[in-house]
This record gives structure tokens, sequence and C-alpha cells, in this order.
């Protein structure tokens, strides 16, 4: 019936016909609900039951047990420090109603752009904002004004993603780059105690809570020299003030089952990530004086932020990250490592791991070509001896 439904509407949008110029609208749809039958007619070519859209699709169904710890943590957050009871549906359908106008905008206009372009370049429209338009609304603080949230969308989606040629093309995660657009156009937005604020009376929900309360995240706190109330299992299961997504650890490990599993990313670029995570807390922990308390956070680092979200969703990026075997393992403790280390030393970015990420990307290039010059500098020597 689904198949029966496109093709009476495709004679509509072929060259030629009444509706072409919505030709890549119609394209992205039915490849959407549709598996394509159509395979290469030349060259050689290698096919198996994994493509671009199964990839993202895959991601996405990763991404659902952090979304959902996520909507009902902002209404716990909401509900607890304001000090009225809810229950558990209570607090998740609060929160359902704050996150879903969010994935909508980031949707909409990313979406909306690549439709766009596309058939402004007569292409088809990739599966690549799938994952982006999900990762965005999740990445961001939970106060962030729909308005911001679609202007760092399209300018992720312009500038990191279609001026380098669209999907598998761009060197910058477009996730990410929508967060530092955010950071670094309204800083007091992404920071400080505005991280977290009340967003009582949505359409009806949380009427009895106060108008206005601002909270900041553990590692704010802790950047600014206060001790953090929250306990290492709140940390764990993702109760505690922080981004959308980022906060439970445990929703996040389920989501990295779900992409090792399907082997959509690399154990080496996450365990990499970790590793140089945990060697670098604790040699800060070790050498710094008692008055940095982000020093001291030890293997709590791994738990506070976006550490454990950036280590599964970002770093694992196969398009921005690197692609040779051997050099998976360095890009990913490089990672943990800068991460730390902004934390530590520049109170002024206590997250750490967006800008750790977005460095590396420009040097997991560099780092793929050193392997790969060292492996024909090797065959070279071999066939020398020869």
């Amino acid at each position: 019936m689904i198949k029966e439904f496109f093709d009476k509407i495709r004679p509509h949008v072929e060259e030629g016909g009444k509706f072409h110029a919505f030709r890549s609208l119609f394209d992205g749809f039915e490849t959407f609900a549709l598996v394509p039958n159509t395979t290469s007619r030349t060259g050689v070519a290698i096919h198996d039951a994994i493509d671009s859209k199964r990839i993202m699709s895959f991601v996405v169904i990763a991404l659902i047990p952090a979304l959902l710890v996520g909507m009902y943590n902002i209404g716990y957050q909401n509900y607890t420090l304001a000090g009225v009871e809810a229950g558990f549906f209570e607090m998740f359908a609060y929160g359902l109603v704050v996150m879903l106008p969010k994935i909508v905008v980031s949707y909409v206009v990313g979406l909306g752009i690549e439709f766009v372009v596309a058939q402004w370049k007569n292409e088809e429209i990739q599966e690549g904002y799938l994952v982006s338009g999900m990762l965005i609304p999740m990445i961001v603080p939970v106060a962030t004004p729909l308005w911001m949230l679609g202007v760092a969308v399209a300018f992720s989606v312009i500038f990191a993603k279609e001026i380098f040629g669209g999907t598998g093309m761009n060197i910058f995660n477009p996730a990410l780059v929508a967060r530092a657009f955010l950071f670094f156009a309204w800083p007091t937005w992404m920071s400080g105690d505005k991280v977290w604020v009340s967003t009582s009376s949505v359409m009806g929900l949380g009427c009895n809570l106060p108008d206005s309360f601002t909270c900041a995240t553990p590692l704010g706190d802790a950047a600014s020299g206060i001790a953090s109330t929250v306990s290492p299992m709140e940390m764990v299961c993702g109760l505690m003030p922080g981004s959308i997504g980022e906060t439970s650890v445990v929703a996040i490990a389920i989501g990295a089952a779900i992409l090792l599993l399907t082997r959509i990313a690399s154990w080496k670029t996450m365990g990499g990530v970790f590793l140089g995570g945990v060697l670098t807390a604790l040699l800060f922990d070790a050498v710094c004086s008692p008055e940095n308390m982000v020093a001291h956070l030890g293997l709590n680092h791994l738990w506070l932020g976006g550490f454990c979200f950036g280590a599964v969703f970002m770093a694992t990026d196969p398009v921005t990250g690197c692609r040779t075997e051997k050099g998976k393992y360095i890009y990913g403790f490089l990672i943990g490592a800068l991460a730390i280390t902004i934390r530590v030393l520049n109170p002024g970015y206590p997250e750490g791991m967006m800008l750790a990420i977005l460095f590396m990307n420009m040097f997991a290039p560099l780092i793929d070509y050193c392997f790969v010059q060292r492996n024909i500098n090797k065959r070279a020597k071999r066939v020398a001896k020869r």
C-alpha cells in the first residue's frame, strides 16, 4: 500500500512533472518509508546490509534511553528544587512538554534547510541530519529559548555541513558546532546558574511551581569553588542539573551497548576517550593544589557534564573522527585527556568535552595521514628489500 502510494505520486515529481520542484522532498520521504532497491551498475562495489539510513536509525534508537531519562529529569529537577511533590508520570509529562518543542524546532529548521539545498543542487536528501537533529536538543541547557536553538541549528547546518558538501564531507561535528555557536554567542545561557532555569506553568503543568529559580550544574559549582550536594548515585543515574541528554550514565551506557553490538561505533575510540580521561583526572588529582576543586573530582569527571555522552555519541562519529584502526586509539585518548585538562586549567570552560572533540576533529585527518603514510613506507621498504 505504501509503495503504491509513492508510485502514484512519482510521475508528478519527476523531470517535466507538475511538481518537479518537490522532487528532493518526495525522494526523502520515499527513502525514509521504503528500502531503496537501486544498486550500483558499473565498477566494483561491495554491498552489505548496512547503509547510511540504517546507521542513522540505530544511532537514534541508541539515543532514546538518554532522551527519556532526560525528560524525566527535567520534571524531577523542577519539582524537587521547588519543593513540590509529584508522581513519576507527572514529572515525565512535564519534561516531555518542555522537550518536544525543542526537537520539533531542531528538525523543522535543519531538515528544511537540507531540503532546500538538496533541491537547489539537484541531489538526494541525505539521512545525516536524523542524528544531528536529535543530538542538538539533547546537548543544550533546558532553558535555551527556541529562537536561539533555531538560529544555532541553521548556523550549524549551513556553515558546518552544507558549505563543506553535505553529509559525509563535514570536518566538524554539526551538533557540537551548534552548541559552540550558542556558547560563544550567548555564554550566560550556556554556563553559570542559568544552565537550569525553572520553566513553570508549561501548558498547565507545574502550576504550583514558582515563576523562576536558577541552578548551576555540579561542574559549574566546582569551577566556582562550591562543593556539590549531588551524590555519586545521583550522578550515575542522571538526577542532577545538566544538559537534557547528558546526565544519566546508565542510559548512555545502554546506548553505548546498542552502538557496539550493532558495530555502528568503534570501541577503540570510545575506550580511548575513557582511558585518556581517567589517567588525566588521576594525574591532576595527584599534583594540583587543594584549592582547585575541579582538579580533585577524580573519577567523578566521568559522570559529570557531557563526558560520557561525548565519548559515546560524539567522539565516535565516523565522519569527523579517525578512520584508521590505530588512529582511533590516539584520537580517543587525546579527546579524553584534553577534556579534563580544559576543565581543570580553565574555569571559564567547566564542561571541556565540546572543545576537546571539536579541536580533535581538526587533527583527525592528520592522525590518519600519519598512520597511512607509515604503512606505505613500511611496505615500500619491504619491497625494496626483496
